[in-house]
């Protein structure tokens, strides 16, 4: 009965360390400064950029459940900026991750507000993203987006 109690607790020790090492992990830092980097990127059409967070096997579902690879992403960014569409505002007012090594997946709520012939719109719903840390950067793998509804 002693020996379950002490590998209880060496058990615990160790799943606590290994949190904390992962909260001391100095890439964790730029990771949702990189994930926004990606947003604010396809808003602004900033090809040079996308190209750069999102990798050329990228896959992502959009809110109106269509797929996209890369040059399907960097189209629609292309094609947003074309429609006269500007990017306000852009929060994610809850944001849950999990970290897996050079893996980290992001569970969010996201809002935006685009501005089009003087018109505000709001638009806001779910976002899972998946990250692999590569090039000193976290690069956006893949996103599934939904309305939240």
């Amino acid at each position: 009965m002693r020996s379950i109690f002490v590998g209880a607790v060496v058990l615990v020790f160790v799943a606590c360390a290994a949190h904390e090492v992962q909260r001391a992990d100095p890439r964790l830092a730029r990771l949702l400064a990189d994930r926004e980097a990606v947003w604010r990127a396809w808003f602004s059409n900033d090809q040079r950029r996308l190209e750069q967070l999102l990798p050329s096997d990228v896959v992502a579902i959009s809110n109106d459940t269509t797929w996209q690879d890369r040059a399907a992403v960097l189209a629609s960014a292309q094609a947003f900026a074309k429609s006269g569409a500007k990017l306000v505002r852009l929060d994610f007012p809850r944001t849950e991750q999990q970290v897996f090594g050079d893996v980290a997946i992001l569970y969010s709520r996201y809002e935006f507000e685009l501005e089009k012939n003087g018109r505000r719109s709001l638009q806001a719903g779910r976002a899972t993203e998946v990250f692999v840390w590569r090039d000193s950067l976290w690069q956006n793998t893949g996103w599934h987006l939904d309305s939240g509804h």
